[in-house]
Parts: C-alpha cells; structure tokens; sequence
C-alpha cells in the first residue's frame, strides 16, 4: 500500500490549505487514518484521526476547531482542511494508516504501517 500525500504550500496567517492523501496499491479497511506532523528540530507530532467507520474524529488540542479531517472511501482519498493558520502550524505533514482502533483515537508514530512521503507546510505571519 502507498500514501501519497499533497496540497502543500506557502500561505499567510490566516489563510487555508486542504491537504490530500490517496492511497494505492491495495485497501485499508480496518486502518486508522491520520495525520501527523513534523517541525524543524522537532518530534512527530499527531495532528488528526479519523477511525476506521469514520465515526470518531480526533485532534490534537491546538488545531481543534481550525482543521478537520475527513475522508472519500469511494476516492481512496483522506483530507485535511486547516483554516485559520498560524505560524506555528509550519512542518512537513504526513498521512498515516495505523491498523485497529486506538485508545483516544489517537495512534502513537510508532503504531503507524504507512506512511505518505510528507507535503511541507509554511505560514508565514
């Protein structure tokens, strides 16, 4: 299975992005879906899930409220809607496929089996 992920770019403060996800090579039913995200001297950082049957949606606090997270079965495609960015939204984003369901819906990087390559993000103030 591949992810791919894109929409990345150079917005302003205040500004929207949707970022894409399509997966290819086979199915992840059953999977966890996610993003996470990286920022220079940084650790991995989870952003957004989205379980399995799509009922239950998470975010880390931060984003809460500007991002939603959302997915096309018929598309094999996930997406990540960020409005209202910040400065510190600034990182290289990855999708992430982690199988099962996850306490808080929320995977750990280290229970993620697929990763996309990453889109980088930048917010300029």
């Amino acid at each position: 299975v591949q992810l791919q992920a894109s929409g990345g770019g150079l917005v302003q403060a205040g500004e929207s992005l949707r970022l894409s996800c399509s997966t290819s090579g086979g199915t992840l039913v059953g999977y966890t879906m996610g993003w996470f995200r990286q920022a220079p001297g940084k650790e991995r950082e989870f952003v957004a899930a989205t379980s399995p049957s799509g009922s239950t949606t998470t975010y880390l606090a931060s984003v809460k409220g500007r991002f939603t997270i959302s997915k096309d079965n018929a598309r094999n495609t996930m997406y990540l809607q960020m409005n209202s960015l910040k400065p510190e939204d600034t990182a290289v984003y990855y999708c992430a496929a982690a199988p099962g369901l996850y306490r808080n819906n929320m995977p750990e990087p280290r229970s993620v089996a697929y990763w996309g390559q990453g889109t980088l993000v930048t917010v300029s103030s």
